[in-house]
């Protein structure tokens, strides 16, 4: 539901609609953001969009490009799951593949800071080993029924609006920083002999961007934050082996990227978007190789 934000005080006013603007409006076309009353709102797959942006003309600027864009400026496109289907036949298939494989998989590609194999051979592996892949690989790998249908659940349940929303390209980015950050500061907070696994800090990380986009579309945000509470609570539990550390990781990482995609100004628009998933990527990236040194050490 569309949350409508009044005046906070005496003679504020709210803009116009560009149309009509006699008519006072809280609602902005997610494209382009002009005010847009009920009259010339137009339902998309997230929020509102104006006539003119729906007939293919909501450039503004003087850029000359006038193809539709979503709220981040990312393409708009038809089938806004194709990218969060991909997504969950990858994990489904990983997971396949670890039922065919058994533990071995799991041990060669899960998230494992450094530790001895286990084999009685007493080589060493993990990320400080220089098995960098694994802070990627661990966030595809399932071993349970229930850990992987939880998180395909949520997958299936987030991916879409922020596909909408973001472009194909910026969610496929969000998602991956987001594992890639969850599992970062497991490795710095963790114990290193700990294996863990599974897409829960890129699902944290579609969470926090949710929340996000739901502030900056001036939606209820009382739905996604309970649930994100009571998911919260869940990962702190005693008892359940759960890697908050990955969640935490995952939530802040996915927040800040969500902030930058839908917050950044139209005039440097991809400066600041890619310009911070670059630094998010150099700050994980000096994390780890500090991290790798003090364990080396």
């Amino acid at each position: 539901m569309e949350h409508q934000q009044g005046g906070t005080g005496p003679g504020h006013t709210l803009p116009g609609c560009y149309r009509h603007p006699e008519r006072e409006t809280g609602i902005r076309c997610t494209r382009c953001e002009r005010p847009i009353c009920p009259d010339c709102m137009i339902g998309a797959s997230v929020g509102y969009q104006c006539p003119q942006c729906v007939r293919g003309g909501g450039g503004t600027g003087g850029s000359g490009d006038t193809r539709p864009r979503t709220v981040a400026g990312g393409t708009v496109v038809g089938d806004t799951r194709l990218v969060t289907k991909i997504l969950v036949g990858l994990n489904l298939a990983v997971f396949i593949a670890v039922l065919a494989a058994g533990r071995e998989l799991v041990t060669s590609l899960g998230m494992i800071g450094y530790a001895f194999d286990g084999s009685g051979s007493f080589a060493l592996i993990g990320v400080a080993d220089g098995e960098w892949y694994r802070l990627l690989t661990s966030a595809f790998l399932h071993q349970e029924i229930w850990h992987i249908g939880f998180n395909m659940m949520a997958l299936w349940f987030l991916g879409p609006p922020l596909e909408a929303a973001l472009g194909r390209l910026r969610f496929v980015v969000l998602y991956l920083l987001s594992a890639l950050g969850g599992n970062v500061l497991a490795y710095l907070l963790m114990a290193q002999n700990q294996l863990s696994l599974g897409a829960s800090g890129a699902v944290f990380g579609l969470f926090g961007a949710t929340a996000v986009l739901m502030r900056r579309m001036r939606y209820d945000m009382r739905p996604i934050l309970v649930l994100l509470a009571i998911n919260l609570v869940i990962t702190f539990l005693p008892g359940l082996n759960i890697a908050w550390q990955a969640h935490l990781g995952g939530l802040v990482v996915g927040a800040v990227i969500a902030v930058a995609f839908v917050h950044a100004p139209r005039g440097a628009r991809s400066l600041v978007q890619w310009g911070t998933c670059a630094a998010l990527l150099v700050v994980l990236a000096v994390v780890c190789v500090l991290r790798t040194s003090a364990l080396l050490s």
